[in-house]
């Protein structure tokens, strides 16, 4: 079964600095309809002003990752990690027994556009941790492993079952996935127009997967789509 999550349906904050929609429950956001889907927890669709960005603030036992999709994003933690990351970057911080960060927007001129996702771990109080990977060269009209329990085919490694892929489609490309038994999926448009299996779907919109449904998702515009395999 597939069950559409519109854009406009979305939560949204606007403060000025930041723009933010709302995929589940965040912060002054509630529905008990959408606190999530499986372990994954969150899904922040940001945008962040020139100059402009989070200051330091902490996070324990969470897996947070942050994908750019415009811009650049400046990034310091108490691990001693400082890193500025850019377009068609992923970054990875495993909180753990806790962990201090903040995030900036280093440019004078333009807006970071970046998607925050939060993904529940399957063991509180690990060691916090940091990796970063480049999709940036990706090739379009295909999937890339993003993220895995086993850091499989060069993803990165995360304290959950949660595979995550991307997949960047030009005008008439296709790519299709099929879930394994017991497996559901939650899929994400980040940028573009899309259908899958038929049903159209923009930047912004997501829908659930269960039941062992076969995706096809075939693109009318550039797009990039990120689907989350889940337990």
């Amino acid at each position: 079964m597939i069950t559409n999550r519109k854009a406009g349906e979305r939560g949204h904050a606007r403060h000025g600095w930041l723009e933010s929609h709302h995929t589940f429950s965040f912060a002054d956001y509630y529905d008990p309809a959408w606190m999530g889907f499986g372990s994954l927890r969150v899904i922040n669709d940001d945008r962040v002003q020139p100059g402009m960005g989070f200051g330091t603030h902490p996070h324990r036992d969470m897996e947070i990752i942050t994908y750019i999709l415009s811009g650049s994003l400046e990034h310091k933690d108490s691990m001693g990690n400082g890193r500025t990351i850019k377009t068609g970057e992923l970054q990875y911080m495993s909180a753990g027994t806790g962990v201090r960060h903040s995030e900036f927007n280093p440019s004078p001129t333009e807006e970071v556009h970046f998607l925050q996702i939060w993904i529940q771990p399957d063991t509180a109080g690990v060691k916090p941790g940091y990796a970063e990977k480049s999709l940036a060269t990706a090739a379009p009209g295909q999937w890339h492993l993003m993220t895995s329990k086993t850091g499989r085919e060069n993803s990165i490694a995360i304290h959950q079952d949660a595979d995550l892929w991307l997949a960047r489609l030009l005008p008439g490309q296709s790519v299709e996935k099929s879930l394994a038994a017991g497996r559901q999926a939650w899929l994400h448009v980040a940028e573009g127009a899309v259908t899958v299996n038929g049903t159209p779907l923009v930047g912004g919109d997501s829908a659930s997967v269960t039941g062992g449904e076969r995706l096809e998702v075939r693109a009318s515009q550039d797009s990039q789509i990120l689907l989350f395999d889940l337990k």
